[in-house]
């Protein structure tokens, strides 16, 4: 394109005038250039500048500047007008947004990135009638939308329609079983989606040093799923030092909202050389950006006296990928115990379907079979590696089969050996 000036003779100024208006004429000049190579651009390329505006430099205003001037040549590219109300979206201009999105739905735009784009934006407003009826469309026309499903499944986790949000994840990871979104938000439904279960686990030690007997622990449980969080109820019986005990347990699972959800438990039995008197904890667990999840809390133990284990943890989801380093931090007037647990699942088909692998240091004050070693040597070197294999048969029948193998100093300087199986069914229903 080319520009002609004409020139003309201007009166004369005083000299502290002249830079004055040799800046103010390349100004002009710049605009009238820079304006001239926009409308040269084609709507694609003005659509590709705009994107790299708002991608890459974060820069909505001059984004939506780019894209007007590409709706003005091509006012039928469907494209054009999503692509705005996503800028007007992250603009946080929820209004204009809202009308360039309901002016498409008006003329019956079917494309699965104006649903995607229509319905986050309801969805994160809170809008909620109507986010339903744009992401039901969306999944209607395109029922195969990896991230039509998605978004479907968050929408209803988010108004507590557990049922209809595991329809769409289980759905998903028929689709894609490494889709790490859908894995992470299967696991955050667990504990929402059985509204009933019942539960029976057996578990055996073996020592070949530090104790003459097998241990055998027999555990019933019942779990009821709220619209709160879930509820389970535990009764286990042990058969230790040829001695038995019954325990009593409690713990629940509360939502706070989408991100922070609650561990409480407790604990209680009779027979304390058997189980610990009293058990307490709470943890608090966070579902983190990026597929991430972390928790913090305590636990507390009571033998003799009282036994205070603080935990954090983070996880990591990736495809059908679980990743997860815990810690339990014990201090006391000299110094500070800990035990680091690592553990990664493979999941198979859905969210009770998984291969693990754990390896650590310590003992965790979790596992029924090992909190009555903590009152002794939670602050001795200890080993472990184990695997555990979690299935369901018809949805609604679980299966777990797990080996741990532990090399603990049950006395300072003495080492021995520890075997652990465990197997346990669920029934949902």
């Amino acid at each position: 394109m080319y520009i002609f000036i004409k020139l003309i003779s201007f009166p004369t100024f005083h000299l502290s005038m002249k830079p004055y208006i040799i800046s103010l004429f390349l100004s002009v000049l710049t605009t009238i250039v820079v304006y001239g190579q926009s409308t040269d651009l084609s709507s694609d390329e003005l659509f590709s500048r705009a994107r790299t505006s708002a991608f890459d430099s974060k820069d909505y205003p001059k984004a939506i500047e780019l894209i007007k001037q590409a709706i003005d040549q091509s006012p039928d590219y469907t494209d054009l007008h999503v692509f705005l109300g996503r800028l007007y979206t992250w603009s946080d201009k929820i209004d204009s947004a809202s009308y360039v999105f309901d002016n498409l739905h008006s003329k019956k735009v079917k494309v699965e990135d104006f649903y995607l784009a229509y319905g986050y934006l309801l969805y994160w407003n809170n809008v909620n009638e109507k986010a339903q009826q744009i992401i039901d469309e969306g999944i209607k026309e395109h029922p195969s939308s990896e991230d039509l499903l998605l978004l479907h499944a968050r929408y209803n986790y988010g108004i507590k329609s557990y049922q209809e949000a595991e329809k769409s994840v289980n759905r998903l990871l028929e689709i894609n079983p490494k889709n790490t979104d859908a894995n992470s938000l299967a696991q955050n439904l667990k504990s929402y989606t059985a509204k009933n279960a019942i539960s029976i686990n057996y578990d055996f030690t073996h020592f070949d040093k530090q104790f003459e007997d097998n241990w055998h622990i027999l555990g019933i449980g019942y779990k009821r799923a709220t619209s709160f969080g879930s509820i389970l109820f535990k009764a286990n019986y042990a058969n230790k030092f040829a001695d038995n005990g019954l325990q009593f347990e409690i713990e629940a699972y509360p939502r706070i909202n989408k991100i922070f959800y609650l561990y409480v438990g407790a604990g209680y039995s009779d027979n304390v050389g058997i189980f610990p008197k009293y058990r307490t904890g709470i943890s608090v667990y966070a579902n983190l950006p990026n597929s991430f999840e972390g928790e913090i809390g305590y636990r507390q133990l009571n033998f003799s006296n009282n036994i205070w284990l603080y935990t954090a943890s983070i996880g990591k989801y990736y495809q059908n990928l679980w990743f997860n380093l815990r810690t339990y931090l014990s201090p006391d007037s000299e110094n500070i115990s800990h035990s680091y647990t690592g553990t990664v699942r493979y999941y198979l088909k859905g969210a009770n379907d998984y291969l693990g692998f754990q390896i650590g240091t310590g003992i965790s004050p979790e596992e029924n079979r090992n909190n009555l070693l903590i009152e002794n040597s939670f602050k001795l070197k200890t080993y472990k590696i184990g695997a555990n294999y979690n299935f369901s048969i018809q949805k609604r029948n679980l299966l777990n089969i797990s080996a741990t193998y532990f090399n603990q100093e049950y006395k300072p300087l003495e080492k021995g050996n520890q075997y652990d199986l465990s197997i346990g069914y669920s029934r949902i229903f």
